[in-house]
Order: structure tokens, then sequence, then C-alpha cells
């Protein structure tokens, strides 16, 4: 019997070899170790590729992706579900992904089913808002962050606020080699008798190597045998855009100092044996890096880890590792201080010994085998879910921040679930479901939307056509005799029923409401008032609350034209006097509240009050409407802090538990429109915060950190499981999220625009 966190198989995302760069070596360095380590683990390997050839992989690479096309990550996402992997271990670096700050990599998460463990390699301490944005994604998709120095861990805790509990320290790994003296093995590179300082890794001008041949003249004139190597290609970026000009700028700068028997330039890149046998044959490593900002450098590591004296800049990861005397630590760009401290290392023998076996002694912490263990620890916690996924308030971004990290539109999926007729209610995955035709409800919803999608200046031929579609479906639905509206119709275009829910009638008035207030449409608010006008008065004799709720709701947007319609004000005092005086029988101290159930669009009611109050400025009414928001956003709020709608399957009623599954994408849409309701009436930057929760959950700010919304189709899943989502994307639950992005992108655009004036 398999436990839960047992681990058969992980797959490994990154760059590999034989490309060449410092990613590519350090996973393919790890996942040797685990397959190693863990023999019967599957380890298998999926790179990113940075030219159309690809490379010339080992068979452990199962599938390839193309660096800058989005549709090869979801491809490599269906590929890892498919292939049923334990576990999908990242490696993070922005440079070595597609998209805006590497953002590419985000469409492969989120459509992962399996946990994933990130490594970040670089972490910035002044990120710009792209930047910022992926890598809290990335740490919100991620069941585990692993950092390399406690520097990393820092940061991620401290500026991106990815709290520390699910941040994993563990030491860049290095190979297990034995201590051996230098001389044995500088026959071999030519250099026996001589003193050996050595550089490696790829070349750009950001590794400062040009100051260190400046400091060897000083250091010749001390140690006349000193040579100097220079270990590494140029870097393959580099090379595409400036061919070998650096390198061979280093080493026209060698010949001018008159250098050139004292430096060795090996321009090739060198596998892990190899390099083994370079960093042996040094008397002293040297990392004159330029840029404070490397919070990791495998190459330091392996230096460090085989024994060897570090001279280096203090750069992040070598701030770390070499402070305490454990290495040596050189202004940036200072050739001076290079070539004294070098000499200075040279000259002491027991000092550079003493120096050598403390660096070997803790590098035995940091080998690959002790680095598979802590991985697959990591790996263990991720697979059990011991950590409750957290959340933290949006608040503490700023407003280009936040708008920045809301998903951008897509309206396929909306156009897919429309036809000629309508709107249809249900999907299976993302294939509309012809057999369970359509529906006055959602066609309402649809209608609703394109009014706030026309008044945020999206009013493409797309918007039009469902414009007009749904227009012209609850135009079919009103029953002119009964001044009713039918709700359910077949895919053979027969309604089922000669009389729609309450419900279905006070949604239907709302979208009609919302086209004579809002909409830009040359025809729209003229047939939506006449629709208007008969159908309001039934929505007074009804017995919904939630009925008389989208009455008002959409009575609401209708004075915004007509504010001065008798009827409608009629019609709004008595929905107002029914729900308040609902709320009045039944609200206790402990259950401020209208009904003695908590059911479903709960917010709505509220919701309602709140924007009437606006209207009619009656005070009272507002302060039932937040009193009963109020609380009910403390119902909905998890321990953790991220929003938890009431589930579906039991709903809470009075002296009960609240179900906790199935949570359905409607509450958080009408708690996200309810919270920019209160947010407009009281200027308190609560309520933003509270709508903000509330549209997180729809991203994966919720009990299982899994996305509902679905950036490949542009539909949203159809509810939170206790163990999944569902994976089908109705119209329903697709019309929540895309109301709930418009109606944010509404307000936020007016604060800015607020802002800007000011």
């Amino acid at each position: 019997m398999r436990s839960d966190a047992e681990i058969r198989k992980i797959a490994f995302v990154g760059d590999y070899l034989p490309r060449k760069c410092g990613i590519a070596t350090f996973t393919h360095d790890m996942r040797a170790s685990v397959a190693a380590r863990f023999p019967g683990t599957e380890c298998f390997v999926v790179p990113v590729n940075d030219r159309p050839e690809g490379y010339d992989y080992p068979s452990e690479v199962r599938f390839e992706i193309v660096e800058q096309d989005l549709e090869s990550y979801r491809r490599a996402a269906d590929f890892l579900n498919f292939a049923n992997a334990d576990i999908v271990c990242l490696q993070h670096e922005y440079g070595i992904y597609g998209g805006s700050a590497g953002s590419h990599i985000l469409g492969l998460l989120r459509d992962l089913r399996m946990p994933v463990v990130t490594t970040c390699h670089t972490i910035l301490r002044e990120p710009d808002s792209d930047q910022r944005r992926v890598l809290v994604q990335l740490a919100d998709l991620s069941a585990r962050v692993v950092v390399m120095t406690e520097r990393a861990r820092t940061f991620l805790r401290d500026i991106y606020e990815i709290p520390d509990a699910k941040i994993d320290l563990i030491a860049h790994g290095i190979p297990d080699t034995p201590f051996v003296p230098p001389d044995r093995y500088k026959e071999q590179f030519g250099v026996e008798g001589r003193s050996v300082a050595l550089t490696f890794g790829l070349l750009s001008p950001n590794k400062g190597v040009e100051h260190m041949l400046r400091a060897v003249p000083e250091i010749v004139k001390a140690f006349p045998d000193f040579v100097y190597m220079v270990l590494g290609a140029t870097h393959p970026d580099l090379v595409r855009q400036q061919g070998e000009r650096y390198r061979l700028g280093l080493e026209r700068l060698a010949r001018d100092l008159g250098i050139e028997d004292h430096v060795i330039f090996y321009n090739r890149f060198v596998e892990l044996d190899e390099l083994t046998q370079f960093i042996r044959a040094a008397d002293v490593y040297v990392t004159p890096y330029l840029n404070p900002a490397q919070i990791t450098s495998g190459t330091l590591a392996y230096s460090f880890g085989c024994g060897k004296p570090v001279v280096s800049t203090p750069y992040w990861h070598a701030e770390e590792l070499l402070a305490d005397g454990r290495g040596v630590l050189v202004p940036f760009a200072d050739s001076s201080a290079l070539a004294r401290e070098i000499c200075g290392l040279l000259g002491d023998e027991q000092r550079r010994m003493a120096m050598s076996d403390r660096a070997y002694t803790l590098g035995r912490e940091m080998i690959w085998e002790r680095s598979a263990d802590h991985y697959m620890e990591s790996f263990r916690r991720a697979r059990l879910g011991c950590l409750d996924r957290p959340t933290k308030p949006l608040a503490v971004r700023t407003l280009a921040e936040q708008m920045a990290a809301r998903p951008s539109w897509r309206l396929d999926h909306l156009s897919r679930m429309t036809d000629a007729t309508g709107m249809f209610q249900h999907a299976t995955y993302t294939i509309p479901n012809y057999a369970d035709g359509y529906c006055t409800d959602d066609n309402a919803r649809a209608l609703l939307l394109t009014v706030l999608l026309d008044e945020s200046g999206h009013d493409g031929p797309e918007v039009r056509r469902v414009a007009t579609t749904s227009a012209a479906f609850l135009q079919a639905a009103f029953d002119r005799d009964r001044r009713r509206f039918r709700n359910f119709m077949g895919f053979d275009r027969r309604w089922l029923e000669e009389v729609g829910s309450e419900d279905s009638h006070g949604r239907a008035l709302w979208a009609l409401g919302a086209c004579v207030g809002r909409s830009k449409h040359p025809d729209l608010p003229a047939w939506a008032a006449s629709h208007f006008e008969l159908a309001l008065p039934p929505i007074a004799e009804m017995t919904s609350p939630r009925a008389w709720a989208f009455g008002l709701l959409g009575i609401h947007e209708y004075v915004r034209r007509f504010g001065g319609d008798r009827s409608a004000g009629h019609v709004r005092e008595t929905l107002t006097s029914l729900l308040a005086g609902l709320y009045k029988r039944t609200a206790t101290h402990d259950w401020p509240w209208f009904e003695e159930i908590l059911s479903y669009d709960n917010a709505r009611l509220p919701h309602a009050l709140i924007a009437t109050a606006r209207d009619s400025g009656d005070e009272e009414v507002l302060k039932i409407g937040l009193a009963a928001l109020d609380w009910l956003v403390g119902i909905q709020r998890a321990p953790q802090g991220h929003f938890r709608a009431i589930g579906c399957n039991g709903f809470y009623s009075k002296g009960q538990q609240p179900a906790r599954f199935d949570q359905q994408p409607i509450e958080a849409n009408a708690t996200v429109a309810a919270c920019l309701e209160a947010y407009r009436a009281t200027q308190n930057r609560r309520w933003l915060d509270e709508a903000r929760s509330a549209f997180e959950w729809f991203l994966g700010r919720n009990d299982l950190g899994v996305e509902l919304y679905d950036p490949a189709s542009g539909g949203c899943c159809d509810g939170l499981h206790e163990d999944r989502v569902s994976r089908n994307q109705g119209a329903e639950s697709t019309l929540a999220f895309l109301l709930s992005l418009a109606e944010m992108n509404l307000l936020e655009s007016s604060l800015a625009e607020f802002r800007r004036a000011r």
C-alpha cells in the first residue's frame, strides 16, 4: 500500500545539459544526485530550449519546452499531468523562461495537478513590478520554495512576503571530492611548480575578470611564478549579441599589461569531472564579480566545498558563505585589493591551509548526497500538504502592482459558450454541453457583463455579439401576458416551463436596469427600458429575498438615468422594507443575518441594501447592510486570512457548522461586488481589501491553493471540492469570474483617475 508521502516519480523542469549555463549544470547535478540516492524513484527532465534546434539531450529528457512559446508551456503541463508525476521540481531564474520577467512559466504551473517545489536561483532586492508579480505568483503556485542562503530566505519573507514556514533552506550542492594538495594536479595543466589562481564560469562583463587581470602584475612582482587560469566559454547570449568581442578584449588587455605568460584562457565549457580537476590544481579561487545582487553562485559553492581558499568581491552569496574568516572579501572593481589579498594568502601557507581545511570541513554538509536528502524531505512535505496554503492581504501592494497582477481580458470561453440562441448553461471541461440548454439566469449575467465591458472600453465585435444575443434571449424569455420571465430552454429552443423562478426574474431585471443606466449601445437602453417597465411590478409580489435583492440592484442601475421614475421609486421602497424587515425579525447579536441559513449568492442581500441606501440616503438601511456584510465576510475568512466561501454541500444553518465545500464562484463574485459597494458608500479601504481577498480566491488564494480561473481558456472552474477543483467550466462560474474582474478593474481605474486628478 503506497503512502501519500511516497515519491515514485519526479519531474525536473529547467535548463539542462548540454545547454551551457549554470542552471543547466545545477539541474543535471541535482537530478543525478536524487536518482542515485533514491534508485527506486523515476527522475525525468523537462528542459527549456532557447534555440529552435534544441539540444542533443540524454535519455532522461522526456519533453522539451520552447522558451518563447506560451502554448508549449501548457502542453508541457498536460504532459506532466498525464505522466502522473508525484512532484515537479522547478528551477527558477527570470532569464530562462519566456514572457515578461519569465511569466510564461506561470502558465505551466497553473495547469499542474501535482505539488511543485521551486528552487529560486535569483531573488532581487529591488524587483520591478513584473519581477515581483511573477515571483509572488510563482510562490503562491508552489507547495514549497527552496533557497540556498539565509539572505535569500530573508528577502522572500520581508520583500515578497512569502511565509517563512513555506521556505526550505538547502545549500547549493557540490561534488564529494577528496581533499588533496594542489601540486598533485598542476602537472596535467602544465603549471607544475607555479602558484595558481583560478576563476571559472561563463564569461561576461559582470564577472569582473578585467579587474583581476590588472591585479596580476602586482602579484607577479611578489610571486614571479604566478599564473591566473580563466576557465569557461563566453556566455551564449553574449556570443549571439556580440560574438567573442569580450573575450578578445580580455586577451588584448593581458597583452597590453605584458602578462601573457601569467594568464591562461581556457575557452570551453567543461563537465563536472574535468572542472573538479581544475579546481584541485588551484591554490586560490577568485570571484571578482561586479554585481552585488547575486544571491547564489554555483562556482563559489563548488570551489569552497573542494577546500579552496577564496578571494571574492562581496556579492550576497560570498558575503554569507565567506563570513567569519571562511574566505577573504575585497571591494568591487579594486585590483589593488585583489593583488594584496592574493599575495597575502600565497605568502602565508599556514593561513592558507587552515582556510582550506575549514572550507572543506564545512563543505561536507553541502555535498550532493546530502542535498538530495534535503530535497527529498522537501518533496515529501509538499506531497503531504503539511502546510496550510497561506495567503496575504493585497493591501500591501501598490495600486499599479495590484492591477498588473490581475489577469488580462480573455473572452474565448465566453464566446465558445454562446451560440446564436444564447449562452449555454454548462460545459464538460471547456466543451459546451448542448444537452442542458440555456437559462435566463446566465444570459442575464452575460448581458450585465457586456455592459460593464462596454463601460470599461472593451466594446469589440465579440462583446457586441454576446450583448445582442443575450438581450434577444431575455426578450424571448419574457412572457408579456404574465409579465414574467421563463428560465430554462432546451437545446431545441423549446421552453421547459411556463414561469421561471423568482430569482431568474430578479436577475433579468438587474441586467435590464444596467442596460438602461450604463449601456452606450445605441439601441439597448431604450429596448431595456420598455421591458424593465413591464417586468418591474411583479417583483414586489414575490417572496424570495434574493429576488428582492436582484430587483433592488436593477432599480439602483435604472435610476442612474431615470431617477425621477415614481414607479421604480415605489417598488424600491417596497423591496427595501421587505428585505430590511426580514433582517430585523431574524437577526440576533450572534447571527446578524436575514435568514437562519447562509445558502447561495449570500452577499447580494447586504449588497442590495448598501446600494439602495446610497441612492436614498437612508442611514438605517445602510447600517443594516454594512452590519450584515461585516458579519458575512468574517464568517467567510479562513484562519489563514484568505477567502473561504460557504460550501453548497450543506450551506450554514444557524447553530450548526458551516459547510467548507463545495465552494462556488458565485459566492466570491457576490462578495467582491458587495464589498466594492461598501467601499463606495463609506470610503473605508478595509472594504477594498475584502474585495481583493475574495477576488484572489479565483487565482489560488483559497483552501487548496489552486487556481479556478483558467488563463488558457478564459473560463472558470465550476467549484472547489475538498480535494480538487471541478474541471468543468460552465456559464455561471465563468461569468462570476469575468464579472468580478470587470468590477475590480472599473473601480480601480476610477481610483487611478481620481489620484491623477489630484
